[in-house]
């Protein structure tokens, strides 16, 4: 059937408009004008034309048409030229493509009549809008094209699980195309769906995920109010039902047997057991327990999070000679129970766990977890001190010995008689050296030493008192030659290496033969210190420099010991305030007026001097013969360089600077730096040594150009000369002539080498 057009005659402003309706192209009726008062600038088309020919829409004229084509119509705006063409001679419009409402529902366009020859408008432009007419050509689309949700399992009927929405592209103010009505194709009778709100909700009661989980329905769309030749759209929604603790656990059997051997540990497992519950998560986690049964007290059983699962555990040491078989009540309980199922029954169930125990061999047992034994220390050896009691647990009860661990008693101070475990000392005792011994002793089987336990035993040593008290210190006592009578002068203290349970008590007392000492007394603080005193004013060096004062030392333990200490006390010079300034005798026979310094520097003078004096004697000639090609090692000593040596050393010189020869230089060694010898008052030739050195001394301490005070000058004096000469070559100098030395030749071969060196010219100018 061929669809009729509808066309519009559409007069420009200033001229009124027709309008007809039902024209075609082929119809041949005359038209007449009627006024309308309706909008003449709306018209509308049909989407999705199918028609053989373009869709007419209407016709553009004006009165100033006179049909001679003079006016030219042109069409601008949406679609002008493309989807919309004009004939610019008639007017006509019609639309060149197929229009998709959906696409766009509403073009705008403007109309105008120009003059071909002067090209003006004769007319205004003017603007009229053409609406697209829908059809019902989209079906209804889901926002998804899959769905996912949950309910928990046991949800009552009518429990909303989830909405899903469709959307029509259709005009929804235009019929019925847009309006959706949705059904259930698939999920009946578990859902059902609302068919305005798309809502699906259950549609059975108790539904059991343990049963069945997963749920897919297939939800219909469906437009044109869901009337026949309506489109329609599907979607599917995947349900899955949630656990619920709506299931007990169950044992799979009532009772389980285990065995256990009774060497077993606490803690070692035994065994595990297992009760099922079909739901998930938190809802399936099970705390086991052990609810009653004669083996509560020696088992235990443990819950494993990640299994699920009970294992069996030993709680006591076992023993098959006590009891050999054990039965527990074990229980199964959910951690996590719904209220809202409690009415199903208790969440928990019970089961029925049987344990043997089996006999082994066990090592020997102590009666004791460890020993304490005291033994005083005066103890003597073989004396029995203590015993240990041990025994075999098992059945046949097989002998044993005891032994003691020889790597705790390195020094075998101890030892053990193996048939009864009777200990006894090997050797004494000593509490102050080693007041605590631990030892171990072993007790084996006889019939089977690898069976064996170790205890350990603490023996402690009771102090006796053998010890006697003594000081304290050494004590370096001293008493003021101006002491005056009743001043203490020392306190003493005593020790003691025993340790009596009432604590130390020391007693202090001269000895019987000082009792009533003249000098000195004791005086017992009651504190175990005591005090020395004087007895009298005064003390005088130079008559005892030296007191010694034996003192006794008691002790308030049985038996009593003592001992007798000597203080040695010195009489010292002291300052008015009692401070110490010399201890010593030999200080009062030097002069009052030399200080310490001087003494100290004398002393040393004279060790300098006595050194010299001997090394003198052992001189020995530079150069041994001009022959000896060998590589000849020149010493000088002090002395100087021997007979060779014409500048060296002179006594004189010594005992009379004056004469020294200043600008004298020694050939035998390099010459060094050294302190100007300061000129001094001559001294006399027989002066007394004691004079000498005090003059030296005291030339040294008055002259500001003295060397630091440090230093140390010394002076060598042999004393007056003797009757038999001087025996040495040193003044040989002060000789007018050389000595004559021929007559070594006279002496015979041994001397020749002698009298080579020092007899005739040829030798001294060699």
């Amino acid at each position: 059937m061929k669809q009729t057009n509808v066309g519009y005659i559409i007069k420009l402003p200033k001229v009124s408009f027709s309008s007809i309706t039902g024209l075609s192209e082929n119809d041949g009726k005359t038209l007449h004008r009627t006024k309308r008062g309706w909008m003449w600038n709306q018209f509308f088309l049909l989407e999705e034309y199918t028609g053989p020919d373009t869709q007419y829409v209407g016709k553009l004229h004006t009165d100033q048409d006179k049909g001679d084509g003079n006016l030219k119509y042109i069409l601008t705006g949406d679609g002008a030229g493309s989807l919309f063409i004009i004939d610019e001679n008639t007017g006509d419009i019609h639309a060149a493509k197929k229009l998709d409402r959906e696409e766009k529902s509403l073009y705008v366009l403007r109309a105008k009549a120009i003059d071909r020859k002067t090209g003006r408008q004769v007319e205004p432009e003017s603007e009229f809008i053409i609406k697209i007419h829908d059809i019902n050509d989209n079906e209804p689309k889901f926002t998804k094209d899959m769905y996912t949700a949950s309910i928990p399992e046991m949800s009552g009927v009518g429990t909303s699980v989830i909405q899903v929405t469709a959307t029509d592209a259709d005009d929804a103010n235009y019929g019925n195309s847009a309006k959706v009505v949705y059904s259930i194709l698939q999920g009946q009778p578990y859902f059902s769906v609302d068919p305005e709100t798309g809502i699906i909700k259950t549609a059975l009661p108790d539904m059991s995920r343990e049963n069945r989980e997963q749920y897919q329905v297939v939800i219909q769309a469906k437009d044109m109010g869901g009337q026949m030749g309506g489109l329609s759209g599907t979607t599917t929604v995947n349900i899955t039902l949630t656990d619920v603790n709506d299931n007990p656990p169950r044992f799979p059997q009532s009772s389980y047997q285990f065995s256990s051997p009774e060497s077993a540990p606490p803690g070692t497992p035994l065994g595990r057991i297992k009760a099922n519950d079909p739901d998930v998560g938190e809802n399936a986690e099970i705390e086991y327990s052990i609810s009653n049964g004669d083996g509560s007290d020696m088992f235990d059983i443990i819950t494993d999070k990640d299994a699920q699962e009970g294992i069996i555990t030993v709680k006591k040491h076992l023993d098959f000679e006590n009891k050999v078989l054990y039965t527990l009540k074990v229980e199964a309980s959910n951690t996590h129970p719904d209220p809202r199922f409690l009415q199903l029954g208790p969440f928990k169930d019970t089961a029925f766990v049987k344990i043997s125990v089996e006999d082994i061999d066990e090592p020997p047992v102590f009666s004791r977890p460890w020993y304490l034994i005291e033994v005083d220390e005066d103890a003597k050896e073989g004396s029995i001190i203590g015993q240990v009691v041990a025994q075999d647990p098992d059945i046949a009860k097989n002998a044993i010995k005891y032994s003691v661990d020889r790597h705790t008693d390195l020094d075998r101070i101890f030892n053990i008689y193996s048939g009864n475990g009777s200990l006894f000392l090997s050797k004494p005792l000593d509490r102050e050296e080693t007041p605590w011994h631990n030892i171990t002793v072993i007790a084996t089987e006889i019939n089977n030493p690898k069976q064996s336990s170790q205890i350990p035993v603490f023996i402690r040593i009771l102090d006796i008192n053998d010890h006697a008290p003594e000081f304290a210190n050494y004590y370096e006592t001293f008493v003021c030659e101006n002491a005056k009578a009743g001043q203490l002068i020392q306190t003493v203290s005593a020790i003691d290496k025993d340790q009596p349970p009432r604590g130390h008590k020391f007693f202090f007392e001269l000895v019987p033969e000082f009792a009533v000492h003249p000098n000195f007394s004791v005086v017992d603080n009651k504190d175990n210190t005591a005090g020395i005193m004087t007895r009298r004013n005064g003390y005088s060096r130079s008559k005892t420099s030296t007191y010694l004062l034996p003192i006794i030392i008691f002790d308030n333990d049985y038996p009593i010991q003592s001992s007798t200490g000597t203080l040695t006390i010195r009489v010292c010079a002291c300052d008015s305030r009692g401070n110490m300034q010399s201890c010593s005798a030999e200080a009062l026979l030097l002069p009052a007026g030399l200080s310490t310094g001087a003494l100290v520097a004398i002393l040393l003078l004279l060790v300098v001097l006595f050194t010299a004096l001997k090394r003198q004697r052992k001189k020995e000639p530079l150069i041994i013969s001009k022959d000896d090609v060998r590589d000849n090692i020149v010493t000088y000593n002090d002395e100087g360089g021997g007979e060779e040596d014409t500048q060296a050393f002179d006594i004189g010189t010594l005992r009379n600077p004056e004469a020294r020869e200043e600008s004298k230089m020694r050939r035998d060694v390099i010459p060094e730096t050294i302190f100007q010898i300061r000129r001094t008052a001559p001294l006399w030739e027989n002066i007394d040594v004691q004079d000498f050195i005090h003059r030296r001394l005291k030339e040294n301490d008055s002259d500001p150009a003295a060397p630091p005070y440090d230093s140390l000058a010394t002076y060598a004096y042999e004393g007056n000369d003797s009757i038999a000469n001087s025996l040495s070559s040193l003044e040989s100098l002060t000789t007018e002539g050389n000595q004559d030395y021929d007559y070594l030749s006279d002496w015979g071969p041994r001397f020749k080498k002698l009298a080579d060196m020092y007899g005739g010219e040829d030798s001294d100018r060699d």
